[in-house]
């Protein structure tokens, strides 16, 4: 065997490594949105309204810190930024067992939201130091399935042993499950760090320093996340809606009455699981001649048409199979639009990627409070989704420039 597909296999481990340490860490995390608004008491909590801001502070804290982040790591190792970011996911998930009160969850919130910045920006280096144009669309959708693996677990193991043993002693299990990731990084994540994504930065002194960063591509691909993140943020938060309200008497198919909360929970139980597998064949495929550009224009039509189709009325397994079409188009541009950004942060991997990170945390954020805004002011859900829709075409079309210079065979900056 060479020495380079030494190399790359080590480097696939890496990102699978990376992946599936930012999956234990999110057990708690996901539990959290299947338990919280049933046991809030055992929490310590008074009202439900204290249960929407815990669940999403986490959010909000990572708007101004990503930055921070970032900072961090152009200075740190890869490796540290993952120990501090597994050592605070297991504390933070363990306190959901030990404090009580809405101050100390705030708190705990407050902290798992720093834990998952750093994890996931070092996701983002992880994979770009492991990769070329060749292989980073498959490694970028091999680390995103692996780590939706740990949100499905958190779901549904949460929601099965909550119930039976208490929230407490869960919250300690799953804190205890996330330090098993420090032996994961300890194993398979070099010491050098981020040294060489970081190295696309430092590289050539002078010359680098005056380079420019904010390319038109970058600022392209952080708004495209931005709108990406924000949309299908919508279609998730409504999903219940959606079912609540087009089948009232939650009668879905073959006469079984399944509520409408259940539901939503299994067809996002069924993207987790196909995840790892979707991601990496879409991430695949744009690795190919074909390139990213014509998969992200194909892949934001298919989201238009469906965005288009999930407000009509129609048989409900007609309905649920488009839902989980929505779901795939999700899957499909989350993975190219993260491996574009990969590919265009040649220039400051740690910048570029913190920038990424904030427009899609901002978009995920800003999503469910824009549509419920939006319904609460009788908009309509039918012209919402329109309007969603219309913009996955924008999305597409934007990129018509790009895909004709590839067309020539001419390179562009996001090459």
């Amino acid at each position: 065997m060479t020495n380079e597909e030494t190399d790359s296999q080590d480097g696939e481990r890496a990102v699978a490594m990376v992946g599936a340490v930012s999956g234990l860490a999110l057990f708690g995390d996901a539990m959290l949105y299947v338990v919280l608004p049933v046991y809030w008491k055992e929490a310590g909590l008074e009202s439900l309204w204290q249960v929407g801001l815990i669940l999403s502070i986490n959010r909000f804290v990572r708007l101004p810190l990503n930055p921070l982040i970032g900072w961090l790591y152009n200075r740190l190792p890869l490796r540290a930024g993952l120990y501090a970011a597994v050592l605070l996911a297991a504390l933070t998930t363990a306190g959901y067992g030990i404090w009580e009160g809405f101050a100390a969850w705030l708190v705990l919130r407050a902290l798992w939201g720093i834990a998952w910045s750093l994890m996931r920006i070092g996701g983002y280096l992880t994979v770009i130091r492991c990769s070329d144009r060749t292989n980073r669309g498959r490694l970028m959708g091999r680390y995103n399935g692996v780590w939706r693996l740990g949100s499905l677990v958190g779901v549904l193991f949460g929601g099965i042993l909550v119930p039976m043993a208490g929230l407490q002693p869960i919250a300690i299990l799953f804190g205890l499950f996330a330090l098993t990731g420090l032996p994961l990084i300890a194993l398979y994540i070099g010491r050098s760090g981020t040294e060489d994504a970081i190295r696309l930065t430092k590289n050539g002194g002078a010359a680098v320093k005056h380079a420019r960063i904010w390319t038109r591509p970058v600022k392209k691909i952080v708004v495209c996340g931005l709108l990406v993140a924000t949309l299908h943020a919508i279609f998730g938060s409504t999903l219940s809606y959606m079912i609540a309200s087009t089948y009232s008497q939650g009668e879905l198919f073959l006469g079984i009455v399944i509520s409408s909360t259940v539901l939503a929970g299994t067809l996002e139980a069924i993207r987790c699981l196909w995840e790892p597998f979707l991601g990496v064949w879409f991430g695949r495929l744009s690795d190919g001649p074909a390139g990213r550009i014509p998969l992200l224009m194909l892949s934001a039509a298919a989201a238009a048409l469906g965005f288009a189709l999930v407000p009509i009325e129609m048989p409900p397994l007609a309905w649920l199979l488009i839902v989980l079409y929505v779901k795939a188009t999700g899957t499909m541009m989350t993975t190219i639009v993260d491996a574009m950004a990969a590919d265009v942060a040649k220039s400051s991997a740690v910048a570029i990627m913190t920038a990424y990170s904030v427009a899609t945390d901002l978009g995920a954020a800003v999503g469910p409070a824009l549509i419920y805004w939006a319904l609460g002011r009788d908009f309509g859900l039918l012209p919402a989704l329109l309007i969603c829709s219309a913009v996955f075409v924008l999305i597409g079309w934007s990129y018509r420039k790009e895909y004709r210079m590839e067309r020539r065979g001419e390179e562009w900056a996001g090459q």
